[in-house]
């Protein structure tokens, strides 16, 4: 099974973890982000320079990225990413930062730090569920419109805006995938099929 066809969830707020191995420090935290620039905006602010690595991972959609910031490579971002994964988490990013307590860790035992540090770090955090949603366009007569909004109201929509004009109603919503096809039933079922429901241009 894909990644995407999994239930994904977010942070509902920040969260932070510590640990001590083998006399190293590491402390992650994981904030919810929903673009690129916000979560390296959460890099910059949580990370130490009086530490010896901010090392970081952050997945956005189909969009991620990873930093070693001075660990061999492969030995810190990638497993901080795989955590995030792991949990079926979307828009996050997490930073785990080091103060070097003197015991070289080697590559594995890298991996495990990091990877186990962020992992635990996000288990803590509290989760909400990712919604998948459609954009919608609906299209009805004045007459309608009343009825269907008030059937809709189950089905919790956005509606994002509304424009009257001489032809009837053109209400832009946005919908919780699972509730596509019962609209347009409705839809055609109110209006008699004169109605129309389609997605959003993109």
């Amino acid at each position: 099974m894909s990644r995407m066809s999994e239930p994904s969830y977010t942070l509902a707020a920040p969260c932070s973890h510590q640990a001590d191995i083998r006399k190293s420090r590491f402390l992650a935290q994981a904030a919810p982000v929903s673009s690129a620039d916000e979560a390296l905006d959460f890099v910059r602010k949580v990370g130490d320079p009086g530490a010896n690595h901010d090392c970081w991972a952050y997945r956005i959609g189909q969009d991620y990225r990873f930093n070693d910031d001075g660990e061999p490579s492969g030995s810190a971002g990638k497993p901080i990413l795989a955590a995030i994964d792991g949990q079926n988490l979307d828009g996050v990013v997490a930073v785990v930062t080091r103060w070097f307590g003197g015991i070289k860790l080697g590559v594995g035992g890298l991996i495990r730090a990091y990877g186990g540090t962020a992992a635990e770090c996000l288990r803590q955090g509290e989760r909400i569920a990712i919604i998948p949603t459609t954009e919608l366009v609906l299209e009805c007569g004045y007459a309608d419109l009343p009825l269907i909004k008030a059937r809709l109201q189950p089905m919790q929509p956005d509606i994002r805006n509304e424009n009257f004009d001489a032809h009837g109603v053109r209400v832009l919503l946005s919908l919780p995938d699972k509730h596509v096809e019962a609209l347009q039933q409705l839809v055609a079922d109110i209006t008699r099929g004169q109605g129309r429901l389609t997605a959003k241009p993109g």
